[in-house]
């Protein structure tokens, strides 16, 4: 009995130092960017910064918190009315120079040809790839349709694929780049009845990483974002202390570029990862989305029905 108690103490008190580990790595990275985050110059890179969908929530924001620095801002979105607005908003509110271009992100490769003429000329220095679609309803994969798949996959993927595969050339010859991919805490978590959108963040992160790799010496810097829930018209929360304004998250990943290449940015937010990444949690926290979701899909089912 006490070789198995010694064991069992031993188990307990390494499994301690390991949270305690992750949690003294949170403190350092939380310390890291709060004290020497801020002054990376991300001007330096180009003129121009590229931003897609960019007419609201987190997009927005990096638009103009890049134009606030002194960068002109191509943006990118689906509404004309909505890139006027925000192209005119840069303008009079940072005196920086702005182009729009309308594109449907879900179409397939055709509408990168139009993209890449359009940008031709241009000095481009920073590349933010945010624009994503998250289906309102959850539901299991064979539920959705074709059609809504397709147009997930293409958004949240195929977008950030292209246009980094039109950019990153010129920066390599420059020897001088910025990309932002803005992936999803969901990327390191599975999210049951959306798989689909989970997979396609893990392909953002996981896209991420290998980029720094090969482009990692060609002084092209790559960061991999991956909020939990910011309070934007699409996940409909209000801001709170875990779930920030689009404004103050955008603020706080600024401060991490050319210092974290992977971060999920705002201080609560890392917070929320070290927990949700302890090895005990994983079971429980599984069960209980599933559970929770489970719970969703019944209750609109109900409310069709009546």
């Amino acid at each position: 009995m006490s070789l198995v108690s010694n064991f069992t103490c031993l188990v307990g008190t390494l499994y301690i130092f390991y949270l305690l580990s992750k949690f003294l790595m949170w403190v350092f990275e939380v310390l890291k960017t709060t004290f020497f985050g801020g002054h990376f110059d991300i001007t330096r890179f180009g003129e121009w910064a590229v931003v897609t969908g960019c007419t609201d929530g987190i997009g927005k924001s990096y638009a103009k918190q890049l134009a606030a620095k002194g960068l002109n801002i191509i943006l990118m979105s689906r509404s004309k009315e909505k890139l006027t607005s925000v192209a005119a908003e840069l303008e009079n509110d940072y005196k920086v120079k702005t182009m729009i271009i309308q594109v449907d992100f879900s179409g397939g490769h055709e509408i990168y040809e139009p993209i890449a003429e359009k940008l031709e000329g241009f000095e481009i220095g920073v590349i933010v790839n945010n624009v994503g679609v998250a289906v309102p309803s959850i539901s299991y994969l064979h539920e959705f349709s074709n059609e809504v798949l397709w147009k997930q996959i293409n958004v949240n993927v195929m977008s950030a694929v292209m246009i980094t595969r039109l950019l990153i050339p010129a920066m390599v010859e420059r020897k001088k780049g910025v990309i932002i991919n803005i992936s999803s805490c969901v990327a390191v978590r599975p999210f049951p009845l959306r798989a689909a959108y989970s997979g396609t963040k893990a392909f953002l992160d996981k896209f991420s990483k290998s980029l720094q790799i090969e482009y990692g010496d060609k002084g092209i810097v790559i960061q991999s974002v991956l909020p939990f829930y910011v309070a934007t018209n699409m996940t409909g929360m209000k801001p709170g202390l875990f779930s920030p304004a689009p404004d103050d998250y955008v603020r706080a990943v600024l401060k991490k570029v050319g210092i974290s290449s992977r971060c999920f940015g705002y201080w609560p937010h890392e917070l929320q990862a070290v927990v949700m990444n302890w090895p005990i949690s994983n079971w429980l926290i599984h069960k209980f989305i599933m559970k929770f979701l489970l719970k969703r899909v019944r209750l609109e089912d109900a409310k069709k029905k009546s």
